[in-house]
């Protein structure tokens, strides 16, 4: 392993279970997903964590296309490999705008969790999320409610 695979995945929280999600605890864009700085053929560039881990993984690079569509919905996961428990699959952009409609992703859509709540909200809530992994570690129910868009420090009724 590179000392850049290494530094790159010391930035990675994986789940307790083994299809559960790897997140990405490092940079977050201001659209809630990860950045990474790497060296490929010879340049320096930013490029999506979850695109990288898929490369590292997979063996197979992708550039800007095809789209690289998350099938947990988390814009922090990076669980990527070549078997099909992967949670990154590649696709085309149509495939993934299909699929943002099927899961009620879409603009007018009134499904999951955060979608349709704007970029700073999410944003936000990937901030959140990654500052709650690196301060308490992985306490499911901690994560599930800034996943679900709750805070997780109001206490429920059951």
């Amino acid at each position: 392993m590179r000392a850049a695979d290494g530094r790159f995945w010391s930035k990675v929280i994986k789940g307790p279970r083994p299809e559960g999600c790897w997140f990405w605890v490092g940079a977050i864009s201001d659209d809630g997903y990860g950045r990474v700085t790497v060296n490929r053929d010879g340049h320096t560039r930013a490029v999506r964590p979850h695109r990288y881990a898929y490369w590292l993984l997979t063996g197979v690079w992708l550039d800007d296309t095809p789209s690289l569509m998350h099938d947990c919905d988390e814009p922090l996961c990076i669980h990527a490999s070549a078997d099909p428990g992967s949670h990154l699959v590649p696709g085309s952009h149509r495939e993934n705008m299909l699929g943002r409609i099927k899961k009620r992703r879409h603009s007018n859509g009134t499904g999951l969790r955060y979608w349709g709540v704007g970029r700073v909200a999410q944003s936000d809530r990937s901030r959140r999320l990654r500052d709650e992994l690196l301060a308490n570690g992985w306490n499911q129910e901690r994560i599930a409610a800034i996943r679900f868009n709750h805070d997780p420090d109001t206490p429920t009724l059951f």
